[in-house]
């Protein structure tokens, strides 16, 4: 089987997800082959594949808006098998109402949902967890990997209802696309900037220039986080949301955190989420 990852990623843990997948099933003996959703990056055929897969953070409990914009430029499916692969920093069921525009358009073009793939990974913004957070994270998207790429080698898997109440939320809160536009280009940068250009580097809209060595924000933020997360100086103020910045990266490779030590946040569908993987 050929399987292609599309993948929307802004601080890598979507990617790093999408890698495990990916490489999970190439030792099973199939074909898989990762292609960005980026401003300026060209899309590999989706002929040329047997399944599909889209994989992207949530934001806002919804889909990223460079996300929504690639899926209405796919080719017609021809009832080709799709699936959705999403991460958020917290288990809450609002974040499957995110799928309900992708399933949508997706179905709209003729492609026939099959599944829907979930994982927490640690939050980019709104606050830091701890590296024992994000160490059993990773312990819990290796060991869901295994199963999800047995959901991709027989075609099936499951798709998310969303009720309305869902729905209600995930509407009101898809402001977030044309609001990040306006708050993104009130981005700045402290003296403590050193023009090293990792921010225009990371940013998978291109939305970041470098003028008189310093870093210039545009029109097209999708508020991925890259820039302020990825900032070596943690030099980088994101406007309206500066309270809710989160810098630097994450250690994985440490002491999972034990049921005690999960933050207390959400503590209880951590939990779940942690429990029904078996981490």
């Amino acid at each position: 089987m050929k399987i292609a990852f599309y993948c929307f990623s802004g601080t890598g843990n979507t990617l790093r997800v999408t890698e495990k997948l990916k490489e999970e099933l190439q030792r099973n003996g199939h074909t898989a082959e990762i292609f960005p959703i980026a401003a300026e990056e060209s899309f590999a055929k989706t002929e040329e594949f047997d399944e599909i897969v889209v994989c992207y953070p949530v934001h806002a409990f919804n889909a990223p808006a460079p996300v929504l914009r690639f899926l209405k430029t796919m080719p017609k499916g021809g009832k080709k098998p799709c699936f959705l692969l999403r991460t958020s920093g917290e288990p809450l069921g609002f974040n499957h109402a995110s799928g309900i525009l992708p399933k949508r358009i997706l179905r709209r073009r003729g492609y026939d949902v099959k599944g829907e793939l979930f994982y927490v990974m640690p939050y980019n913004i709104i606050f830091r967890h701890s590296d024992g957070m994000a160490a059993r994270m990773e312990l819990a998207a290796e060991k869901r990997a295994l199963s999800d790429a047995e959901s991709l080698e027989k075609g099936e898997g499951k798709v998310f209802s969303n009720g309305p109440i869902r729905r209600l939320v995930s509407f009101v809160l898809r402001i977030e696309h044309p609001a990040m536009k306006a708050i993104g280009r009130r981005f700045k940068v402290t003296k403590e900037c050193v023009s090293c250009g990792k921010c225009a580097r990371v940013c998978p809209q291109g939305n970041i220039g470098m003028k008189d060595g310093k870093p210039k924000f545009g029109k097209n933020c999708a508020g991925c986080m890259g820039c302020s997360f990825a900032c070596p100086k943690d030099a980088i103020r994101i406007g309206i949301l500066n309270g809710w910045r989160v810098n630097g990266a994450y250690s994985f490779s440490g002491e999972p955190a034990k049921d005690e030590e999960v933050c207390d946040y959400c503590k209880k569908s951590y939990l779940r989420y942690f429990h029904e993987i078996g981490v």
